[in-house]
């Protein structure tokens, strides 16, 4: 186990691990128990009742948070002809084609999302190996391989972040910065777990939502009551 120091615990000990607060008291209290000298991100962790293993079970997909991330995203665009331009028009940082693949394969990482047109998957498929590990590497399911490039590059500097359920069944994702406040990070998470809900898979049997937890990079993991769920995403 790894061991903490005096302010993670004092600030651990401002939470009462056996309560299951309601949202806003845990984001109260995942606020007020902040004491990095950065902006921390506020966390969600999701655990869910079903079993990753299965591919009728796995819970992927976006959502555009509406109060987004706090933090500039950088986004490249792999796309030629008047797609580039379009990409440009959109906000994106980085666009071309094989002159980008080049760079990457040199080791630039420049860049938090990319995009491509699929008519240039067949390129972006040679460095598959390089973006992939790094979770770059565009996607149809998550709508990163797409025509509609100015309109995916608005999304994803607004603040779309993609998930996917890992092995354990647990979701994780990031839901703002400390400096949000509990009004914005509140209609985040309402918006992150109405998704959550429209997912579910029909084979998925037994509880859903089986526990969800908050917590800021270097604070501790609040327990959040799922019973409040249904009043949350009414």
């Amino acid at each position: 186990m790894p061991k903490h120091g005096k302010k993670h615990k004092e600030s651990a000990s401002k939470i009462d691990s056996l309560q299951r607060y309601d949202f806003t008291e845990a984001i109260d209290a995942a606020i007020s128990a902040s004491y990095a000298k950065f902006d921390e991100t506020v966390d969600v962790a999701v655990r869910l009742g079903v079993d990753p293993r299965h591919a009728d079970q796995m819970v992927r997909g976006t959502v555009v948070l509406p109060n987004g991330l706090g933090k500039e995203v950088r986004v490249l665009v792999f796309a030629k002809g008047e797609k580039e331009a379009e990409a440009r028009d959109a906000g994106a940082e980085f666009v071309g084609n094989d002159d980008l693949v080049e760079k990457i394969k040199e080791g630039w990482f420049g860049f938090d999302k990319a995009v491509a047109t699929p008519d240039m998957m067949g390129t972006v498929g040679k460095i598959g190996r390089i973006l992939g590990p790094r979770g770059l590497m565009p996607n149809a399911k998550t709508g990163t391989v797409t025509f509609d490039v100015g309109k995916t590059v608005q999304e994803l500097k607004a603040g779309k972040i993609e998930f996917r359920v890992e092995k354990a069944g647990i979701v994780h994702a990031p839901m703002g910065k400390v400096s949000f406040g509990t009004p914005k990070l509140l209609e985040n998470i309402k918006a992150f777990l109405e998704t959550i809900l429209k997912l579910k898979p029909s084979t998925s049997k037994g509880t859903y939502l089986k526990g969800i937890a908050i917590s800021t990079t270097m604070g501790p993991g609040i327990k959040i009551d799922t019973a409040g769920v249904k009043d949350l995403v009414k």
